[in-house]
Order: C-alpha cells, then sequence, then structure tokens
C-alpha cells in the first residue's frame, strides 16, 4: 500500500510539472506575441500632427467675434486676428491648407474634446476653468474692457466704478460674457446688470433707454460700433480698465488634452513669430496694435496660476 502511495505521488508529481511547463510555455508564449503585436501596434499608429502634416489640412473651430475671428458677410472668408495667426502658424509648419469652420462659441471646446476640430482659437480667455477641459497654447493677444455709452456720454461714465457709484444706470451685457461678473466685483448691483442675446442687443437696449451703457471685450465692442453705421453711441476712448483678476485678459489657442505633441509644434512656431515682431503685422490689420502683444516671457501656467 505504502509503495502504491509512493508511485501515484511520483506521477502526480510528474503531471503537476507538465501543467505548470506547459503553462508558462503557453504564457511565454503569449507574451512574446502580445509584445509583439503592441509593438506593431505602436508602429502603425500616429499622432495627430503627424496626421495633419500627411494630409497637409488642419480643422480650426472659430467663434464668429470680430476682430479675433469672423466671417466676412461679403465674401464669406474667415477673416480676424486668431485667424490670421493660425494661419501662419500652421503654414510655418508646413500645413497649407487651413479649413476653418465657424461655431457656436459654446460648442468650440466640446468639438475641439469630440475631434471635430484639430485645435480651436478665436481669442480665447486663459481661465483655470477652461484649462480643465482643454490645453491651451501659449498666450497670443491680450486684451482688456470696452464701454459703450449714449452719444457725448452725459452721464459722465468711465470706469465700472462710475456705474456701481450710480445706481440709476443700467449696464446691457451679453448674457454669459465674462463681463457680468467683472460688473458685480468692481460693486455693480445686480440689478443695475441687464443681460441680452447678443451685442447688436447690447446696443439697442442703451438705444431704447432700457439701459444708460454697454460693456464688452474692447476691440469687439468698439469694431461693433464701428460696423453699426449709427451715431447714437459712442465708445468711451478713456475708460478705465478694473483692477480685477482677469483683467486683461489674455487669448489662446486651445487643444484636446491628448495632443499634446500638436499643441508643442504649434508654440514651437509661435515663439518665433513673438520674437521676430511678426506677430504684430499679423493683428494690426485687425485694428490690434502693440498694447495688445502679450510679453514674449508670459506662460500660458503663469496666466492660469494668477487667476487661481
Amino acid at each position: 500500500m505504502s509503495q502504491m502511495k509512493k508511485r501515484l505521488s511520483t506521477l502526480l508529481l510528474v503531471l503537476v510539472m507538465g501543467i505548470l511547463a506547459a503553462c508558462g510555455t503557453s504564457e511565454e508564449s503569449g507574451g512574446t506575441t502580445d509584445e509583439g503585436a503592441s509593438g506593431g501596434s505602436s508602429s502603425d499608429s500616429s499622432s495627430l500632427l503627424d496626421e495633419i502634416k500627411e494630409k497637409g489640412t488642419v480643422t480650426i473651430g472659430f467663434a464668429n467675434e470680430a476682430p479675433y475671428a469672423y466671417q466676412d458677410p461679403q465674401t464669406g472668408e474667415l477673416k480676424g486676428a486668431a485667424v490670421e495667426i493660425a494661419t501662419k502658424v500652421f503654414n510655418n509648419m508646413g500645413v497649407e491648407n487651413v479649413e476653418g469652420q465657424i461655431a457656436e462659441w459654446n460648442q468650440l471646446i466640446p468639438g475641439v474634446k469630440a475631434g471635430k476640430f484639430d485645435v480651436i482659437t478665436a481669442g480665447m480667455a486663459i481661465l483655470p476653468e477652461r484649462a480643465e477641459q482643454v490645453d491651451f497654447g501659449e498666450p497670443e493677444i491680450q486684451y482688456g474692457e470696452g464701454l459703450i455709452v449714449e452719444k457725448g456720454n452725459p452721464l459722465d461714465l468711465h470706469s465700472y466704478t462710475d456705474i456701481a457709484n450710480n445706481p440709476d444706470v443700467t449696464v446691457a451685457v451679453m448674457s454669459g460674457a465674462t463681463e457680468v461678473e467683472f460688473l458685480k466685483e468692481m460693486g455693480v448691483s445686480e440689478d443695475q446688470i441687464l443681460e441680452v442675446a447678443d451685442i447688436p442687443a447690447t446696443f439697442s437696449a442703451v438705444q431704447s433707454g432700457r439701459a444708460q451703457a454697454t460693456t464688452g471685450t474692447e476691440m469687439t465692442v468698439k469694431m461693433a460700433l464701428e460696423s453699426s453705421d449709427q451715431e447714437a453711441l459712442e465708445f468711451v476712448e478713456d475708460f478705465e480698465q478694473p483692477d480685477i483678476k482677469g483683467v486683461p485678459s489674455y487669448g489662446a489657442a486651445a487643444f484636446a488634452q491628448d495632443s499634446d505633441e500638436l499643441r508643442e509644434a504649434y508654440n514651437a512656431e509661435l515663439k518665433k513669430l513673438k520674437e521676430n515682431g511678426e506677430i504684430l503685422d499679423l493683428i494690426t490689420p485687425s485694428s490690434f496694435g502693440e498694447g495688445n502683444l502679450v510679453p514674449n516671457d508670459l506662460t500660458t501656467e503663469q496666466v492660469i496660476e494668477s487667476l487661481k
């Protein structure tokens, strides 16, 4: 009986060792196969930057907001400072075809996240909450706020503080614009703020007497007023910029968070435009000037940190 048990134990040991050896061989073989597949997949994969260069086309989402990016109503051509900068950057990267697509402002970030756009740019302000959803390129342009009042500025308004100090003043603001919070931070009460659909609606509110002023990004409201072909309102040239976080704003292109290589290549070419001064030539036709240039050593990371 003891002899039989010994033989059975030996037989079981041999079987177990055989099974373990087979599993080890299978695992080793599988690992080699997986590694080979992975290596093949890695070598076959390409980044978004590679794909764009191979196609020779980049798709950019723009908001229709002059003078940053807008569609010429006569020709349908895309114009504006953001359009000029992005086109020059990608051309210098060897990408000749820049396919611009106009989108609603609130569809830009979802669009680039979903892959509808390769990049988005429209003077979009670098903000911490936006940086949680997309990765911004380096700052391209800076801008402040502007104020539009009745012709002659009868209420002598030159700042947000002036509005806050006069409870009889109502200011019309495009709904969802950053200026709503800027006004509140400067002491303007909620019942003094009239939110409307868009820039033309803010002008109408002042013209009709429902508001005594309107505010928005300085170049946006200034250009909108110039193109409105009416003389009932005026741009306050000596407007005092509010001393709060977020003013001035710094605009930049934005990328999906898995497009690091594309963003870094874009930043490299953008840096050259800043350093050689060519960026001023690109933004000047859109009514911007030296005062809108970003310091060469200012980074997106610094902007975000300053706003936290």
